[in-house]
């Protein structure tokens, strides 16, 4: 389990790119309200962190790729709501710079997707 979580990790590291990237030129070059932008790179993030972890962290072969790709988009919106809420909290209400608020939340939902993804999606 803990090379899994360390290859996840890796993946997850390649999602903040995806994630900041997706979300930062929403939020300033489009100028969409900053939550929209947010789930814009989470979601964009949640799907290529899929193929990887699918591929390379759990090494999974399951041949119900739109299931297990629906279960993980499902526990990825669950772990959006965590973000938002941790975002909300850390910005609006502590004052804390976004991007330094989104880092926090990422690192907070990190450990919610492992689980689920482990124990429920990727067994």
């Amino acid at each position: 389990m803990i090379e899994q979580f360390l290859k996840f990790c890796v993946v997850g590291g390649s999602g903040v790119f995806v994630d900041f990237g997706v979300t930062y030129f929403f939020k300033e070059a489009v100028r969409l309200n900053k939550y929209i932008s947010n789930s814009l790179g989470f979601l964009c993030a949640a799907s290529t962190n899929y193929v990887l972890n699918r591929v390379w962290t759990f090494e999974n072969t399951d041949p119900h790729i739109t299931a297990q790709y629906m279960r993980f988009l499902g526990i990825a919106a669950i772990g959006l709501a965590i973000n938002n809420a941790t975002i909300y909290l850390l910005h609006e209400k502590w004052h804390l710079n976004f991007y330094l608020a989104k880092l926090c939340a990422i690192g907070v939902v990190t450990f919610w997707n492992f689980f689920m993804n482990y124990f429920f999606n990727f067994k």
